[in-house]
């Protein structure tokens, strides 16, 4: 199936150059930021694959074209999958990165078990089609201090063994070549072919 034009159903910017960078290495075109409409949503539903199709659902609607949602996150063992849905606001709904890995550092204080996986579910709806969805999966570890300048969220801390270094510092390619949102767009991409 091929897309004349795509939208980026979010409104993270760091998010949406991750997600158009990969795009773009898969030869899907994405309309500028510059030409969306732009749409809040709140996310609210119990899952990362509801919450993308909420997003997506909003944006195509405002936008009158496909539109492409991702709702990701991290799942920390020890804390039984926390924080989950709650990633971006582990620390309080105006949180911010440092706020986030700062409460994830204490939680796991003194705790050996320090695995967790970032995972994304994508959720593509199309105007008068049958919408796609799509999930990616790495695996991981919480290191005990920030390490790395690059990416954003939890990158800093999650260690990937595939890797041999957090995400914060991978580049962007080594990154997109391994990541959760990486192997959801992919998935993505093999079916729309």
């Amino acid at each position: 199936m091929k897309l004349n034009k795509l939208v980026i159903a979010s409104n993270n910017k760091k998010k949406r150059a991750e997600i158009e960078h990969i795009l773009t290495n898969l030869n899907i075109a994405v309309l500028p930021a510059s030409d969306t409409t732009f749409v809040d949503v709140v996310e609210d539903a119990g899952s990362f694959a509801g919450n993308a199709k909420k997003k997506a659902d909003a944006f195509m609607l405002a936008n009158d074209c496909a539109a492409l949602a991702d709702d990701s996150g991290l799942c920390v063992s020890a804390l039984d999958g926390a924080p989950g849905v709650y990633s971006a606001r582990f620390a309080g709904d105006s949180a911010t990165d440092a706020d986030n890995n700062t409460k994830l550092l204490h939680a796991l204080k003194g705790v050996k078990d320090r695995s967790a996986h970032f995972i994304c579910a994508l959720h593509l709806s199309i105007p008068h089609k049958t919408n796609i969805t799509a999930e990616g999966r790495v695996e991981g570890l919480i290191i005990e201090q920030e390490t790395g300048d690059t990416g954003f969220g939890y990158d800093p801390l999650f260690f990937c063994p595939e890797l041999g270094k957090t995400f914060a510092q991978s580049t962007a390619q080594e990154k997109a070549a391994i990541s959760h949102r990486g192997r959801a767009l992919r998935s993505l991409q093999q079916q729309l072919t």
